[in-house]
């Protein structure tokens, strides 16, 4: 399975724009630029669509997780806080924090601290925050 995600820039860092897109055309030319990432301005960010992808994906696993235990949760919500950070003169993402809070009927304390465990180590979003990253980059 593969999906796309993509992404135009024009202009510079500071005054330039861009856009991003997905293959589904869920996310189409949304607007980002430095006012959206590092100055709070409306619009988008590489960091929030990180978060919403890793929140998404962890509650997924955690579904899946509880599964196994004969357990359906009637709703799990979770907020994943992406931490961006001027390091080692450039910025990197250092921290990832879940906020997670779930209604499982039936669930005992420590069945779901165990599943959610289990989800935030095996989800394949966090698993990816560590992963080696290749690249075909081609001058067009």
């Amino acid at each position: 399975m593969k999906r796309k995600g993509s992404a135009i820039w024009t202009g510079d860092l500071k005054t330039g724009a861009g856009t991003v897109s997905t293959q589904s055309g869920v996310l189409k030319d949304q607007k980002y630029g430095f006012n959206t990432r590092f100055e709070d301005a409306p619009g988008t960010n590489p960091e929030e669509l990180i978060g919403a992808a890793h929140a998404g994906c962890y509650s997924m696993a955690l579904s899946m997780i509880l599964g196994q235990h004969d357990l359906t949760a009637e709703e799990i919500a979770t907020t994943a806080t992406v931490e961006l950070e001027q390091k080692d003169g450039g910025f990197a993402v250092t921290k990832v924090h879940l906020d997670v809070t779930a209604k499982i009927p039936g669930a005992d304390d420590e069945t779901f601290q165990k599943a959610a465990t289990a989800a935030k180590e095996g989800c394949p979003i966090s698993k990816l925050l560590t992963a080696e990253i290749t690249m075909d980059a081609k001058l067009g």
